[in-house]
């Protein structure tokens, strides 16, 4: 409910918030892909960059990372064994936990610099106690609108909660109800404010290929820019750093091409937002036969994303291997009231193989719905 946790937590660790410069990122969708794009250019101009993100897919140290490589296993456990009774004696939430074990490894390898993601909305997230030398919010979008608000303004308030005294932010994109949420704010903290989506067409070439990814370059550009001011980035840094990404920050799960022929794709994108450029995408390509193995957490709103879904496909239902995911017949039924129809299976992974059966090469395969469902293909 507030910060407090937080604080205490800081201040257990000796303040490591105020031992690093850094980059604040928050947003509904893409801020993992910006977070990562604005890293790999600070690597690419010499820094030492440390990058903090979440979820993670297959290992909890992709969190937490310098220079690409993750955190190692001991720097966890130790951290933890350090810290252990005070996190029992003030019920430390998994996600503080993770926000206090970053920030105290950037500070211990003095980092030049740490981008920052939010984990959820911005004005309560454990990271929102840093300064950094840029904010940025990528965009807003309908997701955990139970935290959030069920509004655009509410959720672009909760997101404007980074936005800081004197402290430039960067709007990804804006809509006609969120762009006064973003002003306002930024007019009382004093905040210069830009918006990127007013930008040109970017000409970089970018190692991640999914379509809201040029909308996110935009972004990271007009970070970029504001970053000049403070570390020597020439062109040729962002030329490499988009197109080098990939390897120097190990992000996966977008618009990730897992096999040609078929043509297998794999993308977190999890809420309407999100789905419909990339379900946009997929129908850009040629194919004979869409199979789309599908599945989501309990708490999705099915109504706002199943109507996005194409009907002329072959579904594959399955149900993420976590205690939140949704039963893959309950999926099934509500898929069905909107037209969308196929099989339920035992698991991702059974769903995924059968999909790969019963394609033919001139196919082309989605797996999506959910992070989760990606942690498992991938």
């Amino acid at each position: 409910k507030d910060l407090t946790n937080t604080h205490l937590l800081m201040e257990q660790l000796n303040h490591p918030e105020f031992k690093f410069k850094s980059i604040h990122v928050a947003g509904t969708n893409g801020k993992g892909s910006t977070s990562s794009m604005i890293a790999s250019i600070l690597q690419e101009a010499g820094y030492k960059v440390g990058l903090y993100t979440s979820p993670h897919l297959k290992d909890f140290r992709e969190r937490i990372r310098i220079n690409g490589e993750m955190i190692s296993e001991d720097a966890v456990v130790d951290f933890i064994d350090e810290n252990k009774s005070f996190f029992e004696k003030n019920q430390l939430s998994f996600f503080e936990m993770t926000v206090g074990l970053a920030f105290d490894y950037f500070a211990k390898e003095c980092v030049d610099v740490a981008v920052i993601e939010v984990g959820m909305g911005g004005r309560l997230d454990s990271t929102n106690v840093i300064t950094p030398l840029v904010s940025v919010i990528t965009n807003i979008g309908f997701d955990h609108t139970q935290f959030l608000g069920d509004t655009l303004p509410k959720i672009a308030f909760e997101k404007a909660g980074v936005i800081k005294r004197n402290i430039p932010v960067v709007i990804g994109e804006y809509a006609d109800e969120t762009k006064p949420v973003f002003e306002e704010k930024a007019t009382f903290e004093d905040a210069p404010i830009v918006f990127a989506q007013d930008n040109s067409e970017v000409l970089y070439d970018c190692a991640l290929k999914g379509d809201y990814q040029k909308q996110n370059m935009k972004t990271v550009l007009k970070a970029v820019e504001l970053l000049q001011n403070a570390f020597e980035i020439s062109d040729l840094h962002i030329q490499n750093g988009f197109k080098k990404v990939i390897s120097n920050t190990g992000l996966l799960g977008r618009w990730q091409i897992l096999n040609e022929k078929p043509f297998v794709v794999t993308d977190t994108a999890h809420n309407a937002h999100g789905l419909k450029i990339v379900l946009s995408q997929i129908q850009k390509h040629e194919f004979e036969t869409l199979h789309i193995v599908l599945g989501v957490v309990n708490d999705k709103d099915l109504d706002s994303i199943l109507p996005l879904f194409p009907k002329n496909a072959k579904y594959y239902f399955c149900k993420p291997n976590l205690p939140r995911g949704l039963d893959a017949a309950v999926l099934r039924d509500v898929a069905s009231k909107y037209g969308l129809k196929g099989m339920v299976y035992n698991s991702v992974t059974e769903a995924y193989e059968n999909a790969l059966d019963s394609a033919i090469v001139t196919d082309f395969i989605y797996v999506g719905g959910s992070t989760f469902v990606v942690a498992e293909i991938i």
